[in-house]
């Protein structure tokens, strides 16, 4: 603050240049003076007249100097240079002996530091972040290999994902891909604890995984579920995982599209109403949470599309209304009982160059549903000539072009549900009732 005072002072009190009258023996001077009241004032400086013949006027009553004295505008420029360099002079000696006497940094002495302050948005995003980096725990996948040269057994890193906790008796759930070819199997909290895992259950063809941590219930915190059903294209969206080893990483964006279709990464088989999102999902990523802007859980992240395989701005999810029914089966029996039809087809290829539209049967075992209804397979003939099988068209009226209208219409049904398979069997075409069975265990 001393500073300050002194440079006002300085400035206030700046000499300036009085008023210069002509005397009578014509000898003219120049006196500094310093007023601040002739600051204040709104006169003119004037100079007088050097010739007393010129611009002569009548004295008026107002005038308090003699008639011989007339005034005219000052200009001095040499003057005034003078002076404003002076006046820098002052101010520069004034800052520097405040900046002596204060003993402040000397940078400080001009830099004006403000709180950090955030927008409304960025705080609700740090506050999320906060709350749900708990329950997204880190895994990793060990694979027992041996020693080329000792031949010792031993457990080596072979993959490593995310999940989150599920409830508070340890269940864990990730995607399929994740745990796949483990013999061991380790989960990383948040607070660093590492815990050995054990798989509950697994679905190869929706790509969900549930495995059990033996941790202490304090330790465990889980994740606020929500509901997919509902969710529009541009809402907001977070992730939270581990990509490339990097733990509780935290990305945003929003989703950019819905009821997309992706393929299982063991079996195959259609994934329906995978959510798109723009935020950068990487190696590492798959398994953990995407999230809403309340915190709960819309999705798992499951799967990118990359030419490179990292982010690209495409990213996947399953719902998680998909994923709340199969969890629960899981933890219940240890596996999901899903309908089959119990039959294998021919490449959707193979039926266009055939110029039909529907499923091809090459093989329906006597034992399986399809079987046991009577429907056909291809097969040969005595002369080795490719007999057709039945071409599946429509399953309870609705449309069946490709395998992937197969298995959509599938889920749909529950084990023991009685359908209506309609075949393009030769030239004509039957409705055939198909009663559903469960998928066995070794069943792809």
């Amino acid at each position: 603050m001393a500073a300050y005072s002194l440079i006002s002072t300085t400035f206030h009190s700046s000499p300036t240049f009085s008023v210069l009258s002509r005397s009578p023996n014509r000898n003219f001077s120049f006196s500094l003076s310093k007023s601040p009241l002739f600051l204040k004032t709104s006169r003119p400086i004037i100079l007088s007249s050097l010739n007393p013949n010129l611009n002569r006027k009548s004295p008026t009553p107002d005038s308090s100097d003699s008639s011989c004295h007339r005034k005219l505008l000052l200009i001095q420029k040499p003057s005034s240079s003078a002076l404003d360099s002076l006046l820098v002079l002052f101010a520069s000696v004034a800052l520097s002996v405040s900046l002596l006497i204060a003993d402040v940094d000397p940078a400080s002495a001009f830099v004006v530091t403000t709180p950090r302050k955030l927008q409304t948005d960025e705080l609700a995003t740090v506050r999320l972040f906060q709350e749900n980096t708990p329950s997204v725990v880190y895994i990793t996948n060990l694979a027992v290999r041996q020693d080329a040269f000792t031949l010792d057994v031993l457990e080596v890193p072979q993959g490593s994902g995310s999940g989150f906790v599920w409830d508070k008796q340890g269940h864990v759930v990730t995607n399929y891909h994740v745990i796949r070819g483990a013999s061991d199997l380790r989960v990383t909290l948040a607070d660093q604890s590492t815990y050995d895992a054990q798989v509950v259950g697994f679905d190869q063809d929706k790509d969900v995984a549930v495995l059990r941590v033996d941790a202490p219930k304090d330790k465990l915190r889980p994740i606020p579920i929500g509901v997919s059903a509902d969710l529009l294209v541009g809402q907001k969206v977070f992730a939270i995982g581990n990509p490339f080893g990097l733990d509780h990483t935290l990305t945003t964006g929003v989703i950019s599209g819905l009821r997309r279709e992706i393929s299982s990464a063991a079996t195959g088989r259609p994934i329906q109403d995978v959510i798109q999102t723009d935020a950068a999902i990487n190696p590492g990523n798959s398994g953990g949470p995407l999230l809403d802007s309340a915190g709960s859980l819309i999705g798992i992240n499951t799967a990118i599309y990359s030419p490179s395989g990292a982010s690209s701005g495409v990213g996947f999810s399953i719902p998680v209304d998909t994923v709340g029914g199969i969890v629960d089966q899981l933890v219940k029996f240890g596996k999901v009982t899903r309908p089959i039809l119990g039959i294998k087809f021919a490449p959707d290829q193979s039926v266009e160059q055939l110029g039909v539209s529907g499923v091809l049967v090459l093989d329906a075992p006597p034992n399986g549903p399809a079987g046991k209804a009577g429907l056909k397979s291809t097969k040969r003939d005595t002369y080795g000539r490719l007999v057709l099988g039945d071409i599946i068209t429509s399953i309870n009226g609705k449309k069946v072009s490709t395998g992937s209208d197969l298995y959509r219409a599938l889920d749909q049904c529950k084990v023991g549900d009685k359908i209506t398979v309609e075949v393009l069997r030769g030239d004509h075409k039957e409705k055939i009732p198909v009663t559903l069975e469960p998928k066995p265990d070794d069943e792809s």
